[in-house]
């Protein structure tokens, strides 16, 4: 197995010793110094391409168990279990693959960083495509039609603000935010200091006799880890007769997306707002929105 041209941070127990249990390699690794009171960990970069971390057949990073042939070639387990007998094609010595402890050991211990802007993280080498699509620093799209704009969530209050004049609030996990929401341009985003996220109210009128349908998105990965949230949403109508005032309710389980401005209908839960319940006439109407976001970490 060849070294690589990257580096790729190793902390590990054994001697990583490139000549003899990497064949071509250069030089570098990672030692294990030994005391009277156990063994003590370092940890050492070591400069490797990182296409040879990857199975040589389907270009997969390789993760346990890794195989070899005879002839020294490595394959996944996947690809293994495909071939023919479960026989290297590669070489002429053939054979049944085995597995190979020390390639194992070397892969689970192959460390890179991820490249979103502020997160840093240095994640296991075959872990890190799952990382990255669920990164909480993931680049998201500006919502905009026609803008190009590309940045981590924290990013998008002060863009959306300073180019687009989009309205931001600022909004607290279990408490409730007012908002005067016109029919021509329902979009506001919603900030949570607490944890930085981003949540975009979405929506606007369906057509002449149509309820006006609003939701809330999550501006992150879709294949986001926990926590999630939940959103409770309604609208109040002008005060009509004895004061009463009419109420239109829903509860949404948020949808996360890094392109909130594209999210397929069929993937949103609406309140639906009668035009019964709107203030003002013509183009200045307005809804009285209420909502109320919950973060749920289990």
């Amino acid at each position: 197995m060849e070294l690589p041209n990257l580096n790729v941070p190793v902390k590990q127990e054994i001697v990583v010793h490139n000549e003899g249990a990497q064949g071509r390699g250069g030089g570098g690794g990672a030692i294990v110094e030994a005391s009277g009171h156990g063994t003590r960990r370092t940890e050492a970069t070591v400069r490797i391409e990182a296409n040879m971390l990857d199975c040589p057949i389907c270009s997969s990073p390789f993760k346990p168990p890794v195989f070899q042939c005879k002839g020294g070639h490595l394959a996944c387990g996947s690809c293994v279990a495909k071939l023919p007998w479960k026989q290297c094609q590669r070489c002429d010595l053939g054979g049944d693959f085995h597995g190979c402890p020390f390639v194992d050991a070397f892969v689970s211990s192959a460390r890179m960083k991820c490249d979103h802007h502020g997160c840093g993280r240095q994640v296991t080498y075959h872990k890190l495509e799952d990382h990255k699509s669920a990164c909480p620093l993931a680049p998201c799209r500006c919502p905009v039609p026609g803008c190009g704009f590309e940045g981590p969530p924290p990013a998008l209050p002060h863009h959306l603000s300073a180019v687009h004049s989009m309205p931001v609030h600022v909004v607290q996990y279990g408490k409730v935010l007012q908002l005067e929401v016109p029919v021509s341009e329902p979009r506001r985003l919603l900030f949570a200091e607490e944890d930085g996220r981003a949540f975009l109210v979405v929506g606007g009128s369906l057509g002449l006799g149509v309820p006006i349908a609003l939701s809330v998105v999550c501006v992150r990965a879709g294949a986001s880890p926990p926590p999630h949230y939940v959103a409770k949403v309604w609208a109040n109508g002008p005060p009509v007769a004895n004061d009463r005032t009419d109420t239109v309710r829903a509860d949404i389980q948020v949808t996360s997306s890094k392109e909130p401005g594209t999210v397929a209908v069929e993937e949103l839960t609406f309140l639906t707002v009668p035009h019964k319940l709107l203030a003002g006439a013509g183009p200045s109407r307005t809804v009285s929105l209420h909502v109320r976001i919950d973060k749920i970490t289990s």
